[in-house]
């Protein structure tokens, strides 16, 4: 039986989660959900606009990227927002038995002890990413449904717990690693993470690994549901999203060339249709 663990964090000694259910919905109502609470756990993830929460008899404002965990006996409620410009759209998952060395069965670990985790970049992602193919997955009922919606919430498991580790240093030794579709992507994302404030061509991409623009692209698409030139601009506009919440005082202008847009018209028109809001608007709101 593996052990899960690291240098520091949380240890568990397996992982066989038991799926539940997902749901995803955007709060429009004018009502206030019940306060209510589980005996089971669940996770809510933020894929787009911003709400509040009343969590255990504290008010949490929320958006695009939070990750919310209650644990069983958590009381909490999605509090309605008319004066939010894009209301929050959420995707839940609810599963049980889970087991963490030292803590009550059945609850999940806590980045920085609270319910409410802000991610950012990468990891922001990623999770959004699996968010999306569970609710594909969900969509469509092909053999083995339960098994592949139960993979997807073991990698949501472990991508919270890590946040939570100090990485164990890589033992010395040789690394071999297959050159397949999976690993072509990774590399492609992980030089966008590296490089998105620079100027990017997907055809010096496509020469420098000896392969054709069209090909790349459709490996892409294959393995993430969406062209690579997609994937860059989101990754641009959450960094210029975050530049902007943390209070960087450049223009638009420079906001935009700090993130890879020469043209600041052309970059505000992106940032307007991917968060419903100008850059201007999302400064003055952080």
């Amino acid at each position: 039986m593996e052990k899960f663990e690291s240098a520091a964090g949380p240890v568990m000694d397996d992982l066989n989660p038991t799926f539940l259910f997902t749901w995803t919905g955007t709060r429009e109502s004018g009502k206030d959900e019940e306060y209510h609470s589980h005996d089971i756990l669940e996770m809510a993830f933020v894929m787009s606009g911003e709400g509040r929460y009343r969590v255990d008899g504290e008010t949490y404002s929320i958006s695009e990227g939070d990750l919310l965990i209650f644990n069983p006996g958590v009381k909490h409620q999605a509090l309605y927002c008319p004066d939010a410009e894009v209301p929050a759209t959420e995707f839940f998952v609810g599963f049980s038995d889970i087991q963490f060395q030292g803590i009550p069965a059945n609850t999940m670990p806590l980045p920085g002890g609270s319910v409410l985790f802000r991610t950012k970049g990468e990891l922001r992602r990623r999770i959004h990413r699996i968010c999306v193919s569970m609710l594909e997955e969900k969509a469509v009922y092909r053999q083995g449904r339960y098994f592949m919606m139960k993979a997807y919430l073991m990698q949501l498991i472990l991508l919270v717990v890590r946040e939570q580790c100090t990485p164990v240093e890589k033992a010395n030794g040789c690394s071999f690693e297959s050159v397949n579709k999976k690993y072509l992507v990774e590399q492609i994302i992980s030089y966008f993470e590296e490089h998105y404030s620079e100027r990017i061509s997907l055809d010096r991409i496509a020469e420098n690994m000896y392969l054709s623009p069209f090909y790349i692209s459709k490996i892409f698409k294959s393995e993430t549901g969406e062209t690579p030139i997609r994937h860059l601009i989101d990754i641009r506009l959450e960094n210029a999203m975050e530049l902007l919440e943390d209070g960087w005082d450049g223009s638009i202008q420079e906001v935009a060339a700090r993130v890879g847009y020469d043209d600041a018209y052309h970059f505000s028109k992106l940032f307007k249709k991917r968060y419903g809001i100008s850059p201007s608007q999302a400064r003055k709101k952080a």
